[in-house]
């Protein structure tokens, strides 16, 4: 009895997290086809590529653009979806409703009268596997998620090296 409520479980963690991440596809996917929003998606294998330029790059010129190679290659992809000149506070509003809060942290809440901006992380074993940035306004709306397994001194050194969609505003708010 004992190993069936313990295959139950198990069965039950693995639906969350699976359902986390179709959470964030569907939402994605509902609205790509949208001729009033833009999306990019930057697969894994083009970060592997990225990352590998840099580091064999980095043989011939400088380390410090070998690391950065290694850095992009932790980053397995990046999805982006942005609209502008829609009401993004009710999509704001989806996005955030369709999360399920416990996954992820808080890094940074930026909220006024007209706009909301949030950055969120999803960390396992103190590893980072995902950040997500939502920003909805009265004119805009952005959601990217950047996945990948990195540190928060990775990202740190992403926001000051690079300019991969979403490092600017990161670095703009951990200062």
């Amino acid at each position: 009895m004992k190993k069936y409520g313990l295959l139950i479980m198990l069965v039950l963690l693995f639906t969350g997290l699976q359902a986390q991440d179709d959470a964030i596809s569907k939402f994605f996917s509902k609205y790509m086809e949208d001729d009033n929003f833009s999306r990019v998606y930057i697969s894994p294998k083009m970060m592997q590529m990225a990352g590998g330029f840099l580091k064999s790059a980095g043989e011939t010129s400088d380390k410090e653009a070998q690391e950065l190679g290694a850095l992009i290659s932790k980053v397995r992809g990046i999805r982006i979806l942005s609209a502008d000149k829609v009401n993004g506070k009710p999509l704001y509003e989806e996005a955030m409703g369709t999360l399920i809060k416990n996954k992820y942290e808080d890094l940074m809440d930026v909220a006024d009268k007209t706009s909301n901006t949030k950055f969120m992380v999803r960390e396992e074993n103190g590893i980072i596997m995902e950040l997500l940035m939502i920003s909805g306004s009265s004119e805009s709306f952005t959601l990217l998620s950047m996945l990948g397994n990195f540190t928060y001194q990775d990202l740190n050194i992403l926001a000051d090296k690079t300019n991969m969609p979403g490092m600017k505003e990161y670095q703009n708010g951990k200062k």
